[in-house]
């Protein structure tokens, strides 16, 4: 941040906060009222905030922003998917995707732009990391997802599967999750309805899973130490034995699974003996596996696996009793489906924030 720039409010902890009011000489029930306004109420000036005090208003302008996400582009698919990519105020940007259905409507949002594991077959890894997003900045995909809904909806559903690692940078994508649950003054999302998904960050999913309640989702992709750690560079770091014996460890509550994706890619990890090996894998863990035929997207050495070794692997899992879905692609056609995200700078856009952010 610039010396000359506000600081976003909603980058600020309830306990910051509550220190600012009090430095200002507020009373604390003020902090609900301005909250309701920012997450309930998706405000973005201050002066809407009609039932504080003008002088408190003035007060709040002359000491934050309340920061926003600039649309840069905006695909809808044939499907009904919609991709945003987001400019964030220092010229990077990050991409977002809405999946409507009838009964809800759910964001996958990122967490980094860019990331630093380098899965073999996500476009996302292709960038590198530049930097972990602000608490704000999370949450501001959904607001800005809901701005955008023209037919009244908002978001019901939260998958933090985006662009970046989420367990990466934990505190954020914490407080982030925080907003997204509170009821009071929060966006009232139930965490049954947010999904975290992580390539396997051993001591942080085990932390996350004592501090919250939503439901935690694996990139598995393989069933063996070596091709997994071919596939995923941080097997190399947290194996695929201690992942697992970590989530069949976790205090979970009765009937709760964990989700494990698992992306078939053609050739690589779509046999029957792939299969095979999975379901003895998840021998013992409660758990729910999300089979996803790869998408292809530039510069990517692996393809979509054929039609019938998919509808076979799914046959093994569901035969030896696993919860099995194959999950049909969504926005493929807009490169907005599984592991296709991969940001553009704003410079390549000849966006105008870039131009400044650079002089």
């Amino acid at each position: 941040m610039k010396a000359d720039e506000k600081p976003n409010i909603k980058d600020l902890s309830a306990g910051e906060f509550a220190d600012y009011l009090a430095a200002v000489k507020q009373p604390a029930y003020r902090a609900k009222q301005i909250w309701q306004w920012l997450f309930r109420e998706h405000v973005t000036e201050f002066a809407a905030m009609t039932n504080l005090p003008a002088a408190l208003r003035q007060q709040l302008d002359s000491s934050f922003s309340i920061g926003r996400l600039a649309i840069l582009r905006r695909h809808e698919s044939q499907d009904g998917t919609v991709k945003f990519l987001f400019g964030l105020a220092d010229g990077k940007s990050i991409e977002s995707v809405v999946i409507p259905e009838p009964n809800r409507l759910t964001i996958c949002i990122s967490t980094q732009v860019g990331c630093a594991y380098g899965c073999a077959f996500c476009a996302t890894g292709l960038l590198g990391f530049k930097r972990n997003l602000t608490c704000g900045e999370i949450v501001e995909q959904i607001l800005e997802a809901n701005r955008s809904v023209s037919d009244g909806r908002r978001i019901s559903n939260v998958v933090l599967m985006g662009m970046g690692e989420p367990l990466a940078n934990y505190d954020q994508t914490l407080r982030a999750l925080e907003i997204m649950i509170e009821q009071a003054w929060g966006l009232q999302i139930s965490p049954r309805k947010i999904t975290l998904s992580s390539v396997g960050l051993v001591p942080q999913i085990q932390k996350l899973m004592e501090q919250t309640n939503v439901t935690l989702a694996i990139s598995l992709h393989a069933a063996s130490e070596e091709l997994r750690g071919r596939l995923m560079p941080v097997n190399r770091k947290y194996s695929l034995t201690e992942l697992i014996d970590c989530c069949r460890n976790l205090p979970l509550p009765r009937r709760k699974r964990i989700t494990f994706e698992y992306v078939l890619l053609g050739g690589v990890n779509d046999s029957t003996a792939d299969a095979q090996a999975l379901c003895r894998l998840l021998r013992g863990v409660p758990s729910k596996v999300n089979l996803i035929p790869f998408n292809p997207h530039p510069g990517s050495e692996f393809h979509r696996p054929a039609d019938a070794a998919v509808k076979e692997f799914y046959q093994v899992l569901y035969d030896h009793k696993l919860q099995v879905n194959i999950r049909r692609p969504r926005g493929d056609d807009i490169a907005a489906a599984c592991g296709q995200l991969q940001g553009q700078s704003q410079a390549e856009l000849g966006n105008p924030l870039a131009q400044a952010a650079s002089n």
